[in-house]
């Protein structure tokens, strides 16, 4: 089976967030079940210059604007690149400006990339065209529109990672955007007056998923359907939860080049290593308390705002706090205060780098995801795999992934973590009140710890659910899931 998989972002080329993980593992592990994925995305600054086997493939006007296919290979994936400078060749990131502000034709350059896609998707490639197209988040959800307003019979998969995300432009946009007039309606793109991307691939795919079982029923309540309850709704036949996984290649830390110190499950004091480089980097203090990490969006969804309530009992019972990544700054200058008012045990780090978040996930004690919602979550996954212990808001896929650290879980030696009322200070200070007591008590942080590691969050079970998605939206009768040799 050929996948067309289409998004804005694929590590390791380019990366804000999640997204990229997940775009960047999943054909890796879709490879196991006979699913063979390119995935197309923008060619942003340096991209092409990255592939080998650079194949010029067509020209094409997307939009008004001149624009050329590329294909190549890179780290072992299929990539086809859509380079028009004149839209993807920017000073900034993906989405937004040096300054941190959105392009202001965001709107026109992912319009210019779904057009891209929908073209591949029924004109094909070199002779290669796809069974089933993949789309993940708003970025290219208008692709389905193209498809569906071409009389295209590819049949579509839209990928929601979060639902916040939609992709709201003004109607003045609609007669440029080249999709059918008819689809400027409340049962097509229209949404709440003007243009939603996201709601295009909502109405128009023939499978919607989310990126876990429970966000998947939350996104249907008024409280995080986002306004867009309504429209999946209307389509909750066709919407499905699968749990995201992680490349278990790529976060190994037995053998991750980012740590200086490499250890398993049977050789966790290794983990010592780790945390001085995290107390030499980040500039804490040397000694045995806690080393806690928000390694996160500092966004009101990431639940930001609910930590600085709690820095001050955090510090009393001698623990340390790593606040690590880019957001809101209006959140982020109660955070500085504090760590103004306790240097050496409070730190924000502004910026991310990858490997800033191996040596975090490799080193501390505590990782610390306080959402209000979560559709899935990765950084739990990550500090499962490393030892560190998650404490979560229980909410999304972070409730689904981790075990609170009760007595009954203990004693069934499932728990991997500690799980809190998302939304609730008290409740989180509660959760991590929980924690440092057992951080106190060796033998059972070490079972803690050994039992987080031995947590299976690969993209083995999930991927058989994308292939069986993949395959019943196909015609042909030979799609089995009996995974491939090798």
């Amino acid at each position: 089976m050929q996948v067309l998989s289409a998004s804005s972002e694929l590590y390791p080329l380019i990366k804000t967030g999640g997204l990229a993980d997940v775009t960047g593992a999943l054909p890796k592990a879709l490879a196991s079940y006979g699913v063979e994925t390119r995935n197309i995305l923008p060619a942003y600054p340096g991209l092409l210059d990255s592939l080998t086997g650079t194949r010029h493939e067509a020209d094409i006007v997307l939009l008004g604007e001149a624009a050329q296919i590329y294909s190549g290979r890179y780290d072992g994936l299929e990539i086809i690149l859509v380079e028009c400078p004149s839209l993807f060749h920017r000073e900034g990131g993906p989405y937004l400006d040096p300054d941190g502000y959105d392009h202001p034709d965001n709107w026109k350059r992912f319009a210019a990339f779904s057009m891209a896609v929908a073209h591949i998707a029924e004109e094909g490639l070199s002779g290669w065209r796809p069974d089933v197209v993949h789309l993940h988040d708003w970025q290219a959800g208008l692709a389905a529109a193209y498809l569906k307003g071409h009389g295209s019979s590819v049949p579509v998969v839209l990928s929601i990672h979060n639902l916040a995300f939609q992709g709201q432009f003004s109607p003045d946009i609609f007669p440029y955007l080249e999709v059918r007039p008819g689809f400027f309606s409340t049962d097509a793109l229209e949404y709440y007056g003007g243009v939603s991307f996201l709601k295009a691939g909502i109405v128009f795919a023939d499978a919607i998923t989310t990126v876990s079982p429970t966000y998947a029923r939350e996104i249907l309540t008024d409280e995080l359907g986002m306004g867009l309850q309504g429209a999946l709704s209307t389509r909750r036949d066709r919407l499905k939860g699968i749990v995201n996984g992680i490349d278990m290649d790529v976060w190994d830390p037995t053998k991750d080049t980012y740590i200086p110190a490499n250890f398993d499950a049977h050789s966790i004091e290794r983990r010592a290593v780790n945390r001085a480089k995290i107390e030499e980097r980040f500039g804490l203090m040397e000694d045995p308390g806690p080393i806690m990490s928000v390694v996160s969006r500092l966004t009101w969804q990431k639940g930001v705002d609910m930590l600085k309530p709690v820095i001050p009992g955090i510090v009393d019972r001698g623990a340390k706090l790593i606040v690590y990544g880019q957001g809101d700054p209006s959140l982020i200058h109660p955070l500085s205060e504090e760590s103004w008012r306790y240097p050496g045990r409070v730190v924000v780090h502004i910026g991310y780098r990858e490997q800033d978040a191996h040596l975090l996930h490799a080193g501390s004690d505590i990782i610390v995801q306080p959402s209000r919602f979560e559709p899935c979550g990765l950084t739990q996954l990550y500090a499962l795999r490393y030892g560190a212990i998650p404490i979560v808001a229980r909410t999304g896929g972070l409730a689904e992934t981790i075990i609170d650290a009760n007595e009954a879980a203990m004693a069934a030696r499932v728990a991997t973590g500690f799980q809190f009322q998302p939304g609730s200070v008290e409740d989180l200070y509660h959760a991590i009140d929980r924690a440092l007591t057992g951080f106190q008590q060796p033998l059972f942080w070490r079972r803690l710890q050994t039992q987080a590691m031995k947590a299976d969050f690969s993209w083995t079970r999930s991927a058989a659910q994308y292939a069986e998605l993949f395959s019943g939206l196909t015609t042909q009768p030979d799609m089995g899931l009996q995974r491939a040799s090798g």
